[in-house]
């Protein structure tokens, strides 16, 4: 199958609705995450029992040329090998959309060519392992990518395949003037549960590429150095070559703020009749005040995650809109939390509340929205531990000292402040040289290996926006794929 490429002056993005569905719907979306899951639970353990089956034949001394035959683990293989089985081991399979099932297929042929790659030492990052099954309790998603996907007239409705017009709580009016205009169509869209049980939809659309707009403020400073701060009071502290702070973002710390309900919920929780019984070590059936407060729990976690997504989405936007060149650094954040265990697990817990990858994923695709562009600094790159005057390094300062104090040149500065500077300096050299809008590595000056953190893979992770490799038709509607999954 071709690869989908994005056509020249477009770019790729996502409309995330926040769906508001009746009772026939709310059944229909968890039939279809339920069916997604028993796909993929299904060939997964066939693809298990195949393996132990040609392992124990090869242990009897049978030949290779005889031993049962491989099953493949590509999507095309692992989709033929489920049409063949799926009358009689699922006769329901009518019932949801083949969207569905492919959803599932779809996962676990990722999962497996994942673990073989990291196995054969072709993936970077941490050993991946063999996937798992899936748990009615894991997250609920549903892609589709063929059949009826649009915005309707009223524009307070997405209609889906087998599902119809599902509403939705806020108005769709933006991405369907997009798609009256001609300047958006979609690509694919995915239906997700979060943790406090709301579905929510995700649009993949091409649009044409954006301009800055007529009404962003023009900031006089075209190149800047982002600091994300961590134990500080300062999400983000923005500063230019020169010395000059041009924007200091309170941190929001939506999870913080929330530990003292979440302790409070979690400590109920534990008193009421859950899942697991301690005492005789098994499973039972938890009462329904647990899963009440479950859901209460799952409320608030993703009610700080709202609050942080907002002031991110908020921030990085202006970011990408005022400023030419944005220099960030380039954080292990997985690696960060990695170690350490109880004695660090307020740090773990505000290196997540920061969001420190988010922050740079988003300007990854906003600076090229706007046509800015993104620079990266060296992993090593000691930003904080540079005197912004004289340039010297101060190796022992440790994440409590707030402010930076030089011996040798007396500068005094602020520690956040002072590296967000030298991320500046890094990036004007480049001014007036830069590629096209997107982002890249920039060399760090004095960057230094000596202290790597244990290797725990890209802590940034995937755009969400990316298209799904199907071509869509002049209507805004993805077109169909072939025979049914």
């Amino acid at each position: 199958m071709a690869r989908f490429e994005v056509p020249e002056g477009w770019t790729a993005q996502a409309y995330r609705f926040a769906l508001d569905p009746t009772p026939t719907q709310l059944r229909g979306l968890a039939s279809h995450a339920g069916a997604a899951r028993f796909a993929h639970n299904h060939m997964l353990a066939l693809v298990k029992a195949t393996m132990d089956q040609r392992a124990a034949e090869r242990s009897y001394g049978v030949p290779e040329s005889e031993l049962t035959p491989v099953l493949g683990w590509s999507l095309p293989a692992l989709r033929r090998v489920w049409n063949q089985r799926k009358a009689w081991c699922a006769p329901w399979w009518g019932e949801n959309s083949k969207e569905a099932y492919n959803t599932g297929l779809d996962a676990l042929a990722r999962g497996l060519e994942a673990w073989s790659t990291s196995r054969r030492g072709q993936r970077k990052g941490r050993a991946v392992g063999f996937p798992r099954f899936k748990t009615a309790r894991a997250g609920k998603s549903v892609r589709f990518t063929t059949g009826t996907i649009r915005i309707e007239a009223d524009r307070r409705h997405v209609t889906l395949p087998r599902l119809g017009a599902i509403r939705t709580h806020e108005s769709t009016r933006k991405l369907a003037r997009r798609i009256e205009a001609g300047t958006a169509r979609i690509l694919s869209a995915t239906v997700r549960q979060d943790s406090a049980g709301r579905w929510h939809c995700a649009l993949q659309v091409i649009v044409e590429t954006k301009t800055r707009p007529a009404h962003a403020r023009r900031s006089p400073h075209a190149v800047v150095g982002v600091d994300v701060g961590v134990k500080a009071d300062a999400l983000l502290v923005v500063a230019s070559p020169d010395g000059v702070e041009v924007d200091r973002i309170p941190a929001p710390k939506s999870l913080t703020a929330a530990q003292s309900r979440l302790r409070a919920l979690q400590r109920r929780a534990a008193r009421q009749h859950g899942p697991y019984d301690f005492q005789t070590g098994t499973r039972r059936q938890p009462s329904r005040r647990w899963r009440t407060t479950q859901a209460r729990i799952g409320g608030t976690h993703a009610h700080a995650a709202a609050v942080r997504r907002d002031v991110l989405h908020k921030a990085t936007t202006a970011l990408a809109q005022q400023h030419q060149v944005i220099v960030v650094e380039t954080l292990n954040a997985a690696g960060m939390r990695s170690a350490g265990g109880a004695r660090k697990r307020g740090l773990n817990r505000a290196l997540a509340d920061a969001a420190l990858a988010e922050v740079r994923r988003m300007l990854g695709y906003k600076t090229r929205w706007y046509g800015s562009h993104l620079e990266e600094a060296d992993r090593y790159f000691p930003s904080s531990k540079t005197c912004t005057g004289c340039g010297r390094r101060k190796p022992n300062l440790t994440l409590a000292d707030r402010v930076f104090d030089c011996e040798h040149c007396g500068t005094r500065i602020d520690r956040d402040l002072g590296a967000a500077i030298n991320l500046a300096r890094l990036g004007e050299p480049n001014w007036g040289e830069q590629s096209p809008a997107g982002s890249g590595p920039v060399a760090g000056r004095g960057a230094t290996h000596e202290t790597e953190p244990a290797p725990a893979g890209d802590a940034a992770g995937n755009e969400a926006s990316t298209p799904h490799h199907h071509p869509v038709d002049q209507t805004g509607t993805a077109s169909p794929q072939g025979e049914a999954a």
